[in-house]
């Protein structure tokens, strides 16, 4: 019994030490719509939709993984750059964009600028903490810190920029302006695989000026996003 009830207590450590860092991060979001607060009921299943997200490219990047080198040699010194943009960031922020619209385009609570950023910052923070999951289980607590400060926010970063345009472009739809609508989703996703192509490339390249680079990118994409949510949050507005 002893033995089961630590085996018990270190399952949970570790699980805590994976999803704490999103959960405080989706509260602080949340938080932050004022004017109508959306369901927890939409916000726990966006969170369902994240980890079948994070699921789904788990899958989609193993074929992208052994497709990849049949166009661009591995040994070429821009694999890792294309691999971090298609292998990746295209594949996980195009199975967040994907069902972020599948569970809210239609949704009658969709009806506030600072939704968008909402909706998208859960689903991403759901594929963050499944993914954080298997890090710590794999590599240990050692790397639960760094990926508390970076990864996680990383993820979150990437969503709000997604989010910012998804609102714009359910704003537009609602004025009938199509083509606007069409434009804003496409930018909703190409600046969410744009930082996230970034932010990966930097950190499997791994030389020291890469290095650099990753550090001057995401202080400068936090600084940015948490910019946005304070801004979006107080000029919030119907759409």
């Amino acid at each position: 019994m002893l033995f089961f009830g630590l085996l018990d207590t270190y399952l949970m450590i570790y699980i805590l030490a994976a999803i704490v860092p999103a959960i405080v991060l989706l509260v602080m979001v949340y938080r932050k719509d004022k004017v109508e607060p959306e369901p927890v009921g939409l916000i726990m299943s966006l969170i369902g939709f994240g980890i079948l997200a994070a699921l789904i490219s788990i899958v989609l990047e193993t074929l992208a993984e052994k497709l990849l080198p049949v166009f661009i040699r591995p040994d070429n010194p821009y694999y890792t750059i294309f691999f971090a943009f298609l292998g990746v960031a295209v594949i996980e922020e195009g199975t967040k964009f994907f069902f972020l619209g599948k569970r809210t385009w239609r949704d009658w609570n969709f009806n506030y600028s600072f939704d968008g950023i909402v909706y998208a910052v859960s689903v991403s923070l759901g594929f963050a903490a499944f993914e954080n999951v298997g890090y710590v289980f794999n590599y240990g607590l050692t790397v639960a810190p760094t990926r508390a400060v970076l990864a996680i926010p990383g993820h979150m970063s990437f969503a709000i920029f997604m989010g910012l345009f998804y609102g714009k472009a359910k704003a537009a739809a609602d004025r009938q302006e199509h083509s606007l609508c069409v434009f804003y989703n496409i930018l909703a996703y190409v600046s969410a695989v744009f930082c996230h192509g970034v932010y990966d490339s930097c950190a499997m390249i791994g030389t020291e000026k890469s290095q650099v680079v990753f550090l001057i990118f995401v202080i400068a994409m936090f600084i940015v996003a948490f910019t946005t949510i304070q801004l979006e949050s107080k000029h919030d507005h119907r759409v």
